[in-house]
């Protein structure tokens, strides 16, 4: 790897800042967790959506950089690039997200809700097939990055539409609560 962006040395710099990141993070969401849910319930819903934004960001960027790379012949520099890039965003980005959007979800859920309400059921259920469709796009890059290609870019960008409708169908859950 001669590529700067994608070197040892870079991503262990880009890790090292990622997990003082989450580290940071973790120590705050503790702090409020200890603070009791009446006085940190809307900074732990902040930090909530935070997570989820960042994780929806990634469920979203995937498809499209497996599209890329789809079109990088198997073993070339660009092809190496696109498989650091995606074991990045998956490891720095989406699986960190993706565990404190649960943490943090689950935590409201009990505290708030008592894990009452049909909408609630629904909303984990959809969150549950965002999980699914994460651990699917994790599967994915490690194959792209072995070198062996799966499905077709017409299948990746039909992919990218399961995060969305998911997440469209999550916000009217927990906005609307229609049942």
């Amino acid at each position: 790897m001669s590529d700067k962006q994608s070197s040892k040395a870079t991503g262990r710099a880009a890790g090292r800042r990622a997990l003082i990141a989450l580290v940071v993070f973790v120590l705050i969401v503790a702090g409020l967790f200890m603070a009791g849910p009446d006085r940190a319930y809307l900074w732990i819903k902040a930090l909530h959506v935070i997570a989820i934004i960042s994780w929806m960001a990634g469920l979203l960027y995937m498809p499209r950089l497996l599209i890329y790379h789809f079109d990088a012949p198997a073993g070339s520099q660009q092809a190496e690039t696109f498989a650091v890039m995606e074991r990045r965003l998956m490891n720095v980005i989406m699986r960190p997200a993706m565990t404190l959007s649960w943490i943090l979800g689950l935590y409201l859920a009990w505290s708030v809700f008592d894990f009452q309400g049909g909408w609630l059921h629904a909303k984990l259920a959809a969150v549950l097939c965002l999980t699914a469709a994460n651990e699917y796009l994790a599967m994915a890059a490690k194959s792209f990055g072995r070198g062996t290609y799966l499905k077709t870019p017409r299948f990746w960008r039909a992919f990218n539409e399961i995060p969305t409708v998911l997440m469209i169908v999550i916000v009217i859950l927990v906005v609307v609560k229609p049942f």
